[in-house]
């Protein structure tokens, strides 16, 4: 009985365990592999979407001018980039850089769920609009999400936006910047004993503030296994009678 990813009980067994991956159609377009890299200890977890054209040429993550201002952003939160681990979605650049379709990321995301799991990052950072849906299960737009704090499953996420958006839009650098200052705050907490991650534990000043029922996060079924228990605007400033969301099921 072949075993799956789960028996893997590092990164080195799972990119093997991976191979020549032909399990999805990207296989045939693809130059190069992806798998992720950085800090296999790391506090903090970048997901992205897919590889883009330098990341398959090369097969390493965020290689490209967006990269270039992820590596800057980090700097300016004391944080350098060998310190973190990078992954996406799936791990072969979709053609025309489209978004990667249902079975691709059915075929992929069992490897990044045990990516995340051998990891055990203090935070994970979803980058952009398509690792924020997938992952937190709802289509808010990413614009209503960014910068705030999602507890999943005894993990912690906080959406932001992707640095390429600020490569076309100079408006969204101060957003960016903002941004990891909140994910720096997150960790600091964690790391000072403030925020123990339980459920009810406030790390934040309000409610998700500023969001319609229709931005609120809708958690559906998927496919990495972790439960939505709470909701908060990330900040470094806890409020103690913010109100807690209630817990609803994530994938």
């Amino acid at each position: 009985m072949a075993l799956g990813p789960g028996s893997c009980p590092d990164l080195a067994s799972l990119r093997e365990h991976i191979g020549d991956c032909q399990r999805c159609s990207l296989a045939a377009s693809r130059n190069t592999l992806v798998f992720g890299t950085g800090d296999p200890r790391a506090r903090l977890m970048f997901i992205g979407e897919a590889p883009g054209k330098n990341e398959d040429l090369t097969g390493l993550p965020f290689v490209g001018a967006a990269g270039k201002l992820l590596d800057e952003l980090l700097v300016s939160i004391g944080i350098d980039r060998s310190q973190v681990y990078i992954a996406n979605m799936v791990k072969c650049r979709p053609p025309g850089n489209r978004d990667p379709e249902p079975l691709e990321l059915e075929a992929c995301s069992p490897f990044l769920a045990r990516q995340i799991e051998l990891i055990d990052p203090v935070v994970i950072a979803t980058l952009g609009r398509f690792s924020t849906h997938y992952v937190l299960q709802n289509t808010a737009p990413i614009s209503a999400v960014h910068g705030r704090l999602f507890r999943i499953g005894g993990r912690r996420v906080v959406p932001i936006f992707h640095p390429a958006s600020a490569l076309y839009d100079g408006s969204k650098r101060g957003v960016l910047a903002e941004d990891f200052r909140k994910l720096r705050a997150v960790i600091d907490r964690v790391e000072s004993g403030e925020d123990h991650g339980g459920p009810g534990t406030s790390v934040a000043s309000g409610p998700l503030a500023g969001a319609s029922s229709d931005e609120a996060p809708r958690a559906e079924a998927g496919s990495l296994g972790i439960t939505i228990e709470q909701v908060e605007p990330a900040s470094a400033d806890a409020d103690e009678g913010a109100p807690a969301a209630e817990q609803q099921s994530l994938f």
